[in-house]
């Protein structure tokens, strides 16, 4: 069930643009929402799909632009060679995602030592930042140290599109 504030900001902001409700848009916004999972366009259309098998993919498309201008879904790089959205930034807008390049398993964290050095940066060299990310990418310790990791062998069996996360 997806929050009816943030349903509500999403309203909002598209009426705003003088645009109406849809239940197609509904369809979307909830299926964005129903997990806390990064994923892509094409990942949102199934999940939406399962919903309402009628999902427009055109409307997928415009809705997911909306979402991003709207501030209520967020588009990262992850270090693939395609987008991917993340619906976590409006409960924890400060977090960063650390990659395995082994693995592709992504842990996303915050820390207040990082939020304070990306302000030190910012305003040093005179900025005032409007949008944070970071993304570190490494070699996760259970691959080096065991020789397998579950990440890695889903990866390898054709899984690699969806990166598995989780939250440190």
């Amino acid at each position: 069930m997806i929050d009816p504030e943030l349903k509500e900001r999403f309203d909002a902001y598209i009426r705003s643009k003088g645009l109406r409700r849809t239940s197609q848009r509904d369809v979307i916004v909830e299926a964005a929402f129903s997990t806390d999972e990064h994923f892509t366009a094409e990942q949102l259309w199934e999940m939406a799909r399962r919903i309402d098998p009628t999902a427009s993919r055109a409307t997928l498309y415009r809705t997911i632009a909306l979402l991003v201008e709207s501030g209520l879904l967020r588009e990262i790089d992850l270090g693939r060679d395609q987008k991917y959205y993340d619906p976590n930034f409006v409960d924890h807008p400060h977090h960063n995602h650390l990659i395995c390049v082994d693995c592709g398993k992504v842990v996303e964290f915050e820390d207040e030592h990082i939020e304070l050095l990306f302000d030190c940066i910012t305003r040093r060299l005179g900025f005032r930042p409007t949008k944070k990310s970071m993304r570190v990418e490494a070699c996760c310790d259970q691959l080096r140290r065991e020789g397998m990791c579950p990440n890695l062998i889903e990866m390898r069996l054709g899984k690699r599109g969806k990166p598995r996360k989780t939250v440190a």
